[in-house]
This record gives structure tokens, sequence and C-alpha cells, in this order.
């Protein structure tokens, strides 16, 4: 049995892995009392007498805690932006490629993916290792999400009873092109610019859309049929999956994969103007459920044990 312990348990993130952990029988997990959890010794010991450490903090933190490690046989997974494109640590989206699945495999140090980052990368790095795009594409990045990502303070202003009436509306943000996501998704794809981001959080709880729209023209070779069959052959997983159409109606709801810890891929438009699609829960394949789904590679367990598909 491993000894699991989640440092930054009471965020969203946190919560909603111990939730999952709790009901298996497989590993056990570490706590402190509430008194101690922050206390940096206190922290340290349970770090080091772990198999397995969530880090579920902001980035220094998460860089202190890493900085405890006493113990080689502890294997860190890192929800936060600290470490996404250090190259001596493993990016946790095992889908991308086997080398990706086998660094997760072999490496002691994790990097959760960002929620936003997972549904851009998902489709753009397919793109950029095939050739159907340059590395010096210039991209634009559509994302939809849940409240719940912004975190305990912007959860408790959603779900305020007087609440300001501008969140009844869905809002833009980032609008200085410097989200935190933005470093992560120009890295993982091997992008010499970063995308021009557009993110909006609505009013519901999880779920994601991301939409990458791009020309035809930009593409050095195939077109909206090729990048079906491109998506069709790599992501035939259950985590990670093509799907013909993802929408309902032609419209395409954040809620299409809420409550659940896997991806599905579409491709709409037409042979000029084409969309490229991803639907997942930003708590799920975009936080929580991604870092399960490492821990489960990492300790040999059943890939999908305590997620939902």
């Amino acid at each position: 049995m491993k000894k699991v312990f989640i440092d930054g348990s009471a965020g969203t993130t946190g919560l909603r892995i111990f939730e999952r952990i709790t009901s298996r029988d497989d590993v056990e997990l570490i706590t402190l009392p509430d008194e101690v959890r922050k206390d940096a010794e206190a922290r340290k010991r349970a770090i080091n007498s772990a198999d397995v450490v969530f880090l579920c903090l902001p980035d220094d933190a998460s860089r202190e805690a890493v900085s405890f490690v006493e113990n080689e046989n502890v294997t860190i997974i890192d929800a936060s932006t600290a470490h996404r494109t250090l190259p001596d640590w493993a990016y946790g989206f095992p889908e991308l490629s086997k080398k990706h699945e086998e660094k997760i495999t072999s490496s002691k140090r994790i990097a959760v993916p960002g929620c936003h980052a997972s549904g851009f990368i998902a489709l753009v790095y397919p793109l950029i290792e095939n050739g159907f795009l340059d590395k010096d594409a210039l991209l634009t990045c559509h994302s939809i999400t849940g409240y719940s990502g912004g975190g305990k303070k912007m959860i408790a202003e959603y779900e305020d009873e007087n609440r300001n009436p501008l969140l009844d509306a869905p809002r833009q943000y980032a609008l200085g092109q410097q989200h935190k996501h933005l470093k992560e998704m120009k890295a993982v794809c091997g992008l010499e610019n970063a995308p021009i981001f557009c993110p909006i959080v609505s009013d519901f709880y999880s779920g994601m859309t991301v939409t990458v729209p791009i020309f035809a023209s930009q593409l050095k070779k195939g077109g909206l049929e090729e990048i079906k069959a491109l998506y069709k052959e790599k992501y035939t997983g259950e985590f990670v999956k093509y799907v013909e159409n993802v929408d309902e109606g032609g419209l395409l709801s954040g809620l299409a994969e809420a409550k659940k810890d896997g991806m599905k891929i579409a491709v709409a438009g037409n042979e000029e103007r084409i969309l490229l699609l991803a639907s997942y829960d930003n708590l799920g394949k975009g936080a929580s459920g991604a870092a399960i789904e490492c821990m489960n590679i990492a300790i040999g367990a059943e890939r999908d044990k305590g997620l939902v598909l």
C-alpha cells in the first residue's frame, strides 16, 4: 500500500484529490491536524514519509515543498505552475506521446498540466509534431471555463446570494495577455510564439471548452479532413478520445464533459476556416483527474482507478 500526502489539501484541487483517494484500498493518506498543516517542519516530515506527494499550492510554496525532499524515493506530483516547463520534470499528459508516458512512468517529479493549457496542447502538439503547422505559427486560443477554476475566493463570489450582478454574464479575463498558462502552452508545443489567449469564466461550477481556430492557409500540409484523421489515429484511448461531433445540434456547451476525467477532441468549421475543439472538465482532466491519472501511472495502478470516464 502506498502512502500519499496532499500538501495543500484545503484548496479546490487538493480537496478533489482527497475525495478521490479516500475510498481507495491501495493507498493510505497521511494527514496533518489543521493547526500544523502550514507548519514547515510538520510538512517536511509528512513529505519524506510518503511514497507520493501531491502539491496543491501556490508556485513559491510548491518550490519550497520540493526543497524539503530528502527521501529519494518520494514521487512529487505538482499541480502548480512552478515546474511545468522544466526539462527535468515530466509533463503530466501521457496521451501526447510515448515519450511523455515513459517519462511519467520513470520520473519522481511530475508536473500536472494547467487546465486551459491541457486543451490547447492536446490540439496543437500533434499538428507541430506531424508538420501540419510550423513552429513559428501565429495562433489564437479561446477558452470557456467554470468558476471553480478560480479557486475558493472565486467560488465564494459566484455562490454568494448577494453577488455582483456582473457575474451573471460570462467574463473575459487575462486581458493583458500575461496568463500563467501561456509559457506552458508555448514550451510544450515547441512554438516560437505564445498564442493570443482569450479565457472566459462563466456562471457554472466546472467544465471547459477550448477552441483553437486556424485558417487552412496556415497549414503546411493537409486540411480539415487530414487533421480529423490525425486526431482519430492519435487519440484512441479512454482519457483523450477523438469524436466526430462534440456539439449538440451545432451548440457546444462548457458542461459537455463536466464531472468527468477524460477529454474529447473534435474538429469543426470548413475547408477554409477550421475549428479545433477540446471539451473536458477543468477539475477533471484539467486538474485533479490528471493528477490522479499521473499517480496511477507512477505507482503501477490501473490507469483509470478512482476516475470517471
